[in-house]
């Protein structure tokens, strides 16, 4: 970790000496064509037809891809099945997530993949859009690149799963959060009530902004409105569900904690193996130990919230500025969010594009540094989903490693968040003292 205050300057010459080859191996109107907006949009229509021509290999036969046959599988038994004994809830999401699963049944069954990948579509162009445009028409340009690279990589998860629909809103939320925070708690309330992740950028909101009560009214407001039509809907008995849906699970594989176990299982230690666990779709790890290991995570995951909180609240108090607190922050409480999680499935790194994506708009040079690690992240994943994830089930060495070194650059980049939001509060002390002189 000491090594790590060297790193953001060892990238910054790696990434220069790019950009110098870039600049020697293009002619000098390609490269500007790069940074205009049209270059970008093309970008994000050869990303997105790509992955339209992956899934219809999938529509043609009537089928869907990943999630996406749970999700249809829900639309078609109906808001509230009768009997869901020995088959996933479909209130193991919070309620608003099944407006989009419902909505992709709009054109029958057989089109149910084509519709969930198109409303996903409209969802990042607006979210680009909003990113490429006004105040941010030239500094939004290189994060646009950036997410598109990322999508490449992970776009066979954020494609397939309720997280492509949370991460634009969440985008235009983070990028509209310093000047329109009621706006923006607006749009994160309701994709907490998609998928709960978006919670772990609200808390940094409420802590940094002078606004907090009127934030805590506008999600309050968000809320209420929200239970009213569960409630008029005939689903309020089921609201909080999602709360308590999966709390019997162990340690999923993919999970940071769950590396230990990887290791035993690999080397057959101690009666240690990979398995389904068929009840709830998921792959776990077992052993010695690993029971407690699922016991103690929520508590630690509880304590980690409340002490990422209490670090922000001190910084603010040291005088931090406070759209890169709420940013930096924003950060650190979504890693959090993810390293100290028990799940820990492989689309859980599309929580972190948003963040990355605002922050390398609001200082890029900043920002490289976790851009560049969230990437690598990006790409040990996909070799971990969809390439290899079946060795990896059967506890296959290399990609033991793979995943092992994915987990490290979560630690890492969680780390990088902590020591920043300490360094802000830590630069703004001298500014204090000399204001006070």
């Amino acid at each position: 970790m000491p090594a790590l205050s060297r790193s953001p300057e060892i990238f910054t010459d790696i990434l220069a000496r790019l950009v110098r080859t870039r600049d020697a191996l293009l002619p000098a109107r390609a490269v500007a064509w790069f940074r205009s907006r049209t270059s970008v949009w093309w970008g994000f229509a050869a990303v997105h037809l790509y992955f339209l021509g992956w899934m219809l290999s999938f529509v043609v036969h009537g089928e869907t891809f990943s999630d996406t046959e749970q999700y249809r599988q829900w639309a078609l038994a109906g808001y509230q099945p009768g009997d869901v004994h020995g088959a996933i809830s479909p209130w193991v999401y919070p309620v608003l997530a099944q407006l989009p699963i419902f909505l992709a049944n709009i054109a029958g069954p057989n089109l149910y993949l084509l519709v969930w990948m198109l409303i996903i579509t409209a969802l990042n162009a607006g979210a680009l859009a909003f990113l490429t445009s006004g105040p941010r028409r030239r500094t939004g340009i290189a994060p646009a690149w950036w997410w598109l690279f990322f999508t490449v990589f992970l776009g066979y998860l954020s494609f397939a799963r309720v997280e492509g629909i949370t991460a634009p809103i969440v985008l235009v939320a983070l990028l509209v959060a310093a000047t329109r925070p009621l706006l923006a708690t607006a749009l994160l309330s309701i994709a907490t009530w998609i998928k709960v992740w978006p919670a772990a950028v609200v808390l940094p909101i409420v802590i940094a902004s002078t606004r907090r009560w009127r934030i805590l009214g506008t999600g309050l407001l968000v809320s209420a409105a929200v239970v009213a039509g569960t409630w008029l809907s005939g689903g309020a008995s089921h609201l909080l569900d999602f709360l308590t849906n999966q709390g019997e699970r162990g340690m999923q594989l993919e999970a940071t904690f769950s590396t230990p176990w990887v290791w035993l299982s690999v080397l057959h230690l101690g009666g240690a193996r990979i398995a389904d666990n068929t009840a709830i779709n998921s792959t776990e790890v077992y052993g010695p130990g690993a029971p407690v290991a699922a016991f103690l995570m929520q508590p630690l995951f509880l304590l980690a919230v409340a002490v990422g909180a209490a670090l922000l609240a001190w910084a603010l108090r040291r005088g931090a500025e406070r759209e890169e607190l709420f940013l930096e922050g924003a950060l650190m409480m979504t890693t959090a969010f993810v390293v100290f999680n028990k799940v820990g499935s492989p689309q859980f790194m599309i929580w972190l594009a948003p963040v990355v994506v605002a922050g390398l708009t609001h200082d890029w040079h900043r920002w490289k540094f976790p851009a560049a690690l969230l990437m690598c992240i990006a790409i040990t994943t996909f070799v971990i989903y969809p390439l290899f994830y079946t060795p990896l089930i059967h506890a296959n060495p290399i990609m033991a490693a793979v995943l092992t070194i994915r987990n490290v650059l979560l630690v890492v980049l969680l780390y990088w968040s902590v020591r920043r939001t300490v360094e802000l509060a830590g630069k703004a002390r001298p500014a204090a003292v000399d204001a006070v002189a």
